[in-house]
């Protein structure tokens, strides 16, 4: 079985190095996709790769358990009436996860918009992921899909 492979990759105007932040990076390493996730902040438009979609989703999990491992770690105390109340360690951990989780929505959905648009798709079917449990399954599956060479429309070159 012979699988299609990545288109070839642009190189920047030195010739050497990684192709400029409007072209998708084929073949990312794991640094350089999480440092062009925060570079292309808030950029909806152009294309991201599997690859730089996928090491920050590996990035975002980790995070996530490492910040859900601090919440649950942080206990519970009994009141004197027998409820309970989190304690001072699942504060710190609930804080962590809503300024994680408020710096991060905004690139997050845009990585997500260029991944379908590498994959020609509208990057509106993102809203997908409002759709209870079917709808980010389908996301799931749309994300995974290979680059598609008519997804070059929605490149912007910076001129």
């Amino acid at each position: 079985m012979s699988y299609q492979q990545y288109p070839q990759q642009q190189a920047n105007q030195t010739g050497v190095g990684e192709p400029p932040l409007w072209s998708p990076y084929y073949g990312a390493p794991f640094p350089v996709a999480v440092r062009r996730f925060f570079k292309k902040y808030a950029t909806f438009s152009g294309r991201a790769s599997r690859s730089e979609y996928w090491w920050w989703v590996l990035v975002a999990a980790v995070v996530g358990i490492i910040i859900n491992i601090i919440t649950a770690a942080g206990g519970a105390t009994v009141a004197a009436d027998g409820t309970a109340v989190p304690g001072p360690g699942a504060t710190i951990g609930l804080i962590l996860a809503v300024i994680w989780g408020l710096a991060t929505i905004v690139p997050s959905l845009a990585l997500t918009a260029r991944r379908l648009h590498d994959v020609n798709l509208s990057g509106w079917l993102v809203l997908l992921v409002l759709v209870p449990f079917l709808g980010a399954i389908a996301l799931l599956v749309l994300t995974i899909l290979p680059s598609k060479p008519e997804g070059q429309r929605f490149d912007t070159p910076a001129a």
